[in-house]
């Protein structure tokens, strides 16, 4: 198969995948296994867990790694590009229209009336994430616990339930309160739980290099490396689905270097879900406001080199990934941290709600995403198109 293949078949699904992740490896899947059959489905399925194994954006590296797989490095770095490039052509181009000079009424009626919604739809990612997490830490107890030894396997999985709800009630505090030490939190849930299962001296080992790139990375001072360094937490340091990016940028995007405002935040988040290709994407929006095109580009580079890094480097081992209790005794810390993170998120993004018509917005996304089970992208869609309606009838609908 040709690199010109790769290009034509990722670009296609970089252009066409509206609806995040879940949207993205259905794609991946229908492409890769069952038209062409370059993957047996149980790789496939392999794949995806390793990948949700990584911190940084899961549909993102399983395109690079399936790419890989199919055509070797190049064709990871081709295929990688092809998947991120349209989306992010188009979210910054957007970014232009809503952050430069003073763009039509309706275009920020419609930033507006999306990001309305934007708070519960952070609590409908966390929502959909916390059964999961609650089933893998039932699965990992089970499997650390002697199979001979039921008494000890529940006397193990109730102080494991417990730092779960631990670890989650600490991702959501830090998240609605102390946004810019987020990132500690996570790190720190993670390394509790590694501690709490280890039994050697040297498993500590794999905690050293994310603690010393935290420790460097506060220095960071402001302008592009400033930009740069909000973009690696997101791209590096980021655990639990693409929307734990949202309370990492919120902190240091908004009130710490007040590149954004509040509501400037709300519209760039609704761009990232309603533009194809990754989540991760609203971190170029977030660049683009701290220092236009360059910074755009800079944060989108930024946060998505880990991620071929992780899959250049490291996809041959991805079997020993999956079997080390090390990497899953640390994600068992720091997944659930990143779902209370996600949630709380939607305290400081309620904040920056302006009027009661944004409220009404809310109300009616809860409305969409809960009882009628709508999806993400449909539902920010009609919360604009709603904005806009107000806005012809007179309502002052300005973000």
């Amino acid at each position: 198969m040709s690199v010109l293949t790769v290009l034509r078949e990722w670009g296609r699904i970089g252009c066409i995948g509206f609806g995040g992740p879940p949207t993205h490896i259905a794609l991946l899947r229908e492409l890769c296994v069952r038209r062409k059959r370059w993957l047996e489905p149980a790789e496939f399925e392999d794949a995806v867990a390793a990948c949700n194994l990584l911190p940084g954006p899961a549909s993102t590296q399983l395109s690079i790694f399936c790419a890989w797989r199919i055509r070797g490095p190049f064709g990871a770095l081709v295929g990688g590009l092809a998947f991120i490039v349209p989306g992010l052509i188009l979210i910054l181009a957007l970014a232009a229209l809503f952050l430069t000079g003073t763009p039509p009424w309706w275009i920020s009626a419609a930033g507006a009336g999306a990001g309305a919604a934007v708070p519960v739809v952070a609590v409908h990612a966390a929502l959909g994430l916390l059964t999961p997490s609650w089933r893998r830490t039932s699965n990992s107890t089970s499997a650390s616990a002697s199979a001979s030894a039921s008494d000890q396997s529940r006397s193990t999985a109730r102080p494991h339930r417990l730092r779960w709800i631990g670890y989650l009630i600490a991702g959501g505090v830090a998240s609605a309160l102390v946004g810019p030490w987020l990132v500690l939190v996570l790190l720190g849930c993670g390394a509790i739980e590694l501690a709490s299962r280890d039994r050697g001296g040297d498993r500590h080992q794999p905690m050293i290099s994310p603690v010393l790139l935290l420790g460097q990375g506060t220095a960071a001072v402001a302008g592009l490396l400033a930009v740069a360094w909000v973009a690696i937490k997101v791209g590096a340091l980021s655990y639990g689905g693409g929307f734990v990016i949202i309370p990492l940028m919120q902190a240091d995007a908004v009130d710490h270097y007040h590149w954004m405002t509040g509501a400037q935040f709300l519209s760039a988040v609704a761009l990232g879900q309603v533009t194809p290709g990754p989540v991760v994407h609203t971190v170029a929006v977030v660049g683009y406001a701290a220092a236009g095109l360059p910074g755009g580009i800079l944060a989108a580079a930024v946060a998505f080199a880990p991620s071929f890094g992780f899959i250049l480097l490291g996809a041959s081992q991805f079997d020993r990934l999956r079997s080390d209790q090390r990497v899953r005794a640390f994600l068992d810390g720091a997944g659930p941290a990143a779902i209370g993170a996600i949630l709380g998120s939607a305290i400081p993004l309620g904040r920056a709600l302006t009027g009661p018509w944004q409220y009404a917005l809310l109300a009616a996304a809860a409305i969409l995403l809960f009882a009628l089970r709508r999806g993400v992208v449909l539902t920010l869609l009609a919360c604009a198109a709603l904005a806009v309606l107000l806005g012809t009838l007179g309502v002052t609908v300005t973000g």
